[in-house]
């Protein structure tokens, strides 16, 4: 039996007011939201309403503790207008590691399927169609407490909401490798889509933007000669040789996009391999002429190439014209996604 959610609807949709093909990324918004509430050890009270402010205590103990968690995630429409999630039980299940993570209570799946399920079936007619589109969605929770003082909330609430976009970046990147700010240490949250792990990495961001670049190549916390991940994605290199990626530690994010492409490379009878990989390695790489390419995946980004990286002041520019393993591996999630290619991997969830 499906989750009983109580559905407000708007009075008058505003789709007719923005052309949903070509909004950018995260600008506009579908009519309605989900919320529900963690009250007395349980979820309850599951409800669909217009899309719009919320009202909060100033006391709110996530504004001051910072007790928050989101996911990113997207929903397609194939060439029959069947619509689909992209491993959305993945979604679920880091939710629920992070939410461990910041002392924050587990979501069930029926509660979290329920409203992917209704509210994109409301609001099924913002999803674009046009390449390279999606309808984003935004499942995140937050502690409710009213209170003052550092400890775990009680209460909390879960919510999610949609926006039609486009590509999140329409270029390739340039990215300064990390020499002094760190992401995520030994012991600490960097595995968690929390807020803060964002917060604290827009000031070393900014300051790479100022000088010309659109990402951080973050680096291990105690040495600062490994490579993580970007700001935004995870990261690729491939060699001559073979295909790596940062093996996954407690300060990387464990990206639904980047095991879908391990997945599939493996699949394709390619030579993945999970690995530290250091700075003078990648540099070593790139001065023998073994790096092909470096990309970056991300629910948001989606696969998108790294034309450049700056260590130390040096730039070391990359192959982004010639046979690119990434635009293939983008063209069959593509494939998949919208229905063209057979879901052989089981990814896509039906809109029931």
């Amino acid at each position: 039996m499906s989750l009983e959610i109580t559905i407000n609807h708007v009075e008058q949709t505003k789709i007719s007011s923005y052309d949903i093909e070509n909004v950018g990324f995260g600008k506009v918004f579908t009519d309605h939201m989900f919320s529900c509430d963690y009250i007395n050890g349980a979820w309850q009270n599951p409800r669909i309403e217009p899309f719009g402010k919320i009202e909060l205590s100033p006391t709110l103990s996530a504004l001051h503790y910072g007790q928050a968690i989101f996911e990113g995630m997207k929903a397609f429409k194939n060439n029959d207008g069947k619509v689909a999630f992209f491993r959305p039980l993945e979604n679920l299940k880091r939710l629920n590691v992070s939410a461990e993570r910041m002392c924050m209570p587990q979501l069930p799946a029926e509660i979290f399927m329920e409203a992917l399920h209704q509210l994109v079936k409301l609001d099924a007619a913002w999803i674009p169609v046009q390449a390279g589109s999606a309808l984003y969605i935004r499942p995140f929770m937050f502690a409710t407490d009213d209170f003052l003082g550092v400890k775990q909330s009680e209460t909390y609430k879960f919510m999610v909401y949609a926006c039609p976009v486009n590509a999140y970046y329409n270029h390739f990147l340039k990215v300064r490798v990390e020499e002094h700010y760190t992401r995520g240490a030994k012991g600490g949250a960097g595995f968690a889509k929390c807020a803060g792990n964002y917060a604290a990495a827009m000031y070393p961001t900014m300051l790479a933007q100022k000088e010309g670049f659109d990402q951080v190549l973050w680096t291990d916390g105690a040495t600062h000669t490994l490579l993580e991940e970007t700001g935004t994605s995870n990261v690729f290199v491939i060699t001559k040789d073979a295909i790596y990626t940062p093996e996954l530690t407690e300060t990387l994010l464990d990206g639904i996009t980047r095991k879908s492409v391990i997945e599939l490379l493996k699949d394709w009878d390619q030579n993945i391999v999970e690995k530290n990989i250091s700075i003078d390695e990648l540099i070593q790489w790139h001065n023998t002429g073994d790096l092909l390419e470096m990309f970056v995946s991300g629910t948001a980004a989606t696969l998108t190439n790294i034309e450049m990286f700056s260590y130390k002041g040096i730039r070391y520019d990359l192959n982004t014209n010639i046979d690119l393993l990434s635009v293939k591996i983008k063209e069959e999630f593509n494939a998949i996604r919208i229905g063209a290619k057979a879901d052989r991997f089981n990814w896509m969830i039906a809109l029931k």
